[in-house]
């Protein structure tokens, strides 16, 4: 009996690159975050290859698109430590990687410490300590 394996299906929409100065389509990667200010998620531009924070919520009830997308650099962000501790929806900035993301969930790691899940605008999803004594 043969196995198919399902693939997921790529969502694309329509924004303003600020590289290229001009309406591209952009493809929604990973999946959407929740956060106090409605779901977030990155979309990157399928000409630049760059990355942008937009928020699913806005998007959905304006037609302006431009207003969805979340400005954020690594001024705003916070800078991230192993010591420190953070909440899922915090930008924060991977000096190590010159790299900003947002907190997408958190998780207890098999020895009893804590992580956070972290989807960067260049690295994509990846496991950090926090926390650490």
């Amino acid at each position: 009996m043969a196995v198919r394996k399902r693939t997921r299906r790529a969502k694309y929409i329509t924004l303003f690159s600020p590289f290229l100065m001009r309406e591209t389509k952009h493809e929604l990667i990973g999946e959407p975050i929740e956060t106090d200010n409605g779901k977030q998620q990155w979309a990157r531009c399928t000409r630049s290859r760059h990355s942008q924070l937009i928020n699913l919520d806005t998007i959905e009830a304006d037609a302006d698109k431009s207003k969805a997308v979340i400005h954020i650099s690594k001024e705003d962000a916070k800078k991230y430590s192993p010591q420190g501790e953070f909440h899922i929806g915090d930008v924060i900035f991977h000096s190590i990687w010159d790299d900003v993301g947002i907190v997408k969930s958190k998780e207890s790691t098999s020895t009893g410490g804590r992580s956070i899940i972290v989807h960067f605008e260049k690295c994509g999803e990846k496991r950090l300590i926090e926390n650490l004594n």
